[in-house]
């Protein structure tokens, strides 16, 4: 019989499922013969061996110790669950990363209830950082030790540091929304996947923009942030969980100040 589902903590579990999707990951990462399918019939969205064993391992875990929680993976879909939580996993999040060999890729982990994700993880396994965010928890653990999670509380655009996935999700109207606050911030950088959030969250940067995602894709670095003293909303003000167009935010006054070039898109 497996373990009962009080053995572990809901954040102890978390770090089960980041655990043992980096040991099924890594293997993988930058390996001369990984192949990778395309999922869409116009356009490319990559998945891997890695992206199914890691969510594989995850979910055989949570069927062991969270039997009653639901699950909502990206490569497997919706598991129905009976607690009214949901386990939210993406097990790779940025596989264009991953089959390049660059380390911005990540795993994704949120617990989430009927008002959105309160405990969540980013973790990059080959760099070995992992970023928590959970009620009266915003920590990162790394080659550097254990160090606090906080946001910038930078308040002029014209200060701020972007990041975003643009150009390669959204439509053209999305892009406009984004080009707006990027004519107006001190730096713009492209293409870093779901590290980006972990920058926002350690304040390293102020402000990532972006559209056409999924639930998985944000779930996890929403509750990060929000634990770092960030905000994460859609392009409205409204709740980012279900993803689409989403604005993070190291504080209050930043956000609005995008916020008021993006609601225009």
């Amino acid at each position: 019989m497996g373990m009962t589902s009080t053995a572990f903590s809901d954040l102890e579990i978390a770090h089960l499922l980041a655990d043992a999707a980096r040991a099924a990951i890594l293997p993988h990462f930058r390996c001369s013969n990984l192949s990778a399918e395309n999922k869409l019939v116009e356009g490319f969205d990559p998945v891997t061996i890695a992206d199914r064993a890691a969510e594989t391992a995850m979910r055989a875990l949570l069927h062991q110790h969270r039997p009653r929680d639901a699950i909502w993976g990206e490569e497997f879909g919706q598991t129905p669950g009976q607690s009214g939580r949901t386990w939210v996993l993406d097990p790779i999040d940025g596989t264009r990363g991953f089959i390049s060999g660059t380390p911005t890729w990540g795993v994704l982990i949120a617990l989430s209830d009927d008002t959105g994700p309160f405990l969540g993880i980013i973790d990059q396994p080959y760099t070995g950082e992992r970023f928590v965010g959970a009620p009266d928890l915003a920590e990162m653990t790394g080659p550097l030790g254990r160090l606090p999670l906080q946001t910038r509380s930078t308040g002029d655009l014209a200060e701020a540091i972007l990041f975003t996935t643009f150009p390669e999700v959204g439509t053209p109207d999305d892009r406009a929304g984004f080009e707006r606050v990027s004519a107006q911030v001190k730096l713009t950088r492209y293409g870093m996947d779901c590290y980006a959030y972990a920058l926002l969250a350690m304040g390293q940067v102020d402000l990532v923009v972006e559209a056409g995602l999924n639930a998985y894709d944000i779930q996890g670095p929403i509750a990060v942030i929000q634990a770092a003293g960030g905000i994460v909303t859609d392009w409205r003000g409204g709740p980012a969980h279900d993803g689409g167009r989403v604005l993070a935010a190291g504080n209050a006054q930043i956000h609005a100040a995008a916020l008021e070039l993006l609601i225009k898109a």
